[in-house]
């Protein structure tokens, strides 16, 4: 138990580490870097708006991510993780990871058709094959924690 507490603690840290990171990344990082790129290659200038918005689009896929996280901690913290509130918080992380996958497979169709070299399509192709595995195991973990709300319950209710 004093462990499970520690781990709960340790990760909450690190949530608000990466949440302030991507922060500075979504507002400084990622435009700032887009517009260098557009004034040291030009004939790409026109990239710089789209790929600024599909990166801090994806920035914010992750934010989701986190924000449900330190929910669902609280439900754990509180024993309450396996009732029908911890739901909403998987969906909303489902919902994130599908949200970023449809923009990425559709970044790495426009980048695969547009690619003259085949190192960017099979960089994107990893990162989707990568994001379809973590969003197929989010529906696994949905669906467990479902099984494990019903028994639960269920429990509750013989008890």
């Amino acid at each position: 138990m004093v462990t499970e507490h520690r781990a709960v603690a340790a990760l909450r840290v690190f949530l608000v580490v990466l949440f302030g990171v991507l922060v500075v990344f979504q507002t400084l990082s990622l435009p700032g870097q887009f517009a260098y790129m557009a004034q040291q290659s030009p004939e790409d200038a026109h990239l710089r708006w789209p790929a600024t918005i599909v990166t801090v689009f994806w920035v914010l896929c992750v934010q989701v991510v986190i924000v449900a996280t330190w929910q669902l901690l609280s439900l754990v913290k509180s024993d309450r993780i396996f009732t029908e509130a911890s739901l909403k918080w998987v969906d909303a992380i489902v919902w994130a990871i599908a949200a970023a996958w449809v923009v990425l497979v559709g970044v790495f169709l426009w980048v695969g058709f547009n690619a003259d070299d085949p190192g960017a399509p099979l960089l994107l192709f990893l990162l989707t094959v990568g994001v379809t595995v973590l969003g197929l195991l989010m529906v696994v973990m949905r669906a467990l924690l479902r099984q494990a709300t019903a028994l639960r319950t269920d429990m509750e209710a013989v008890i």
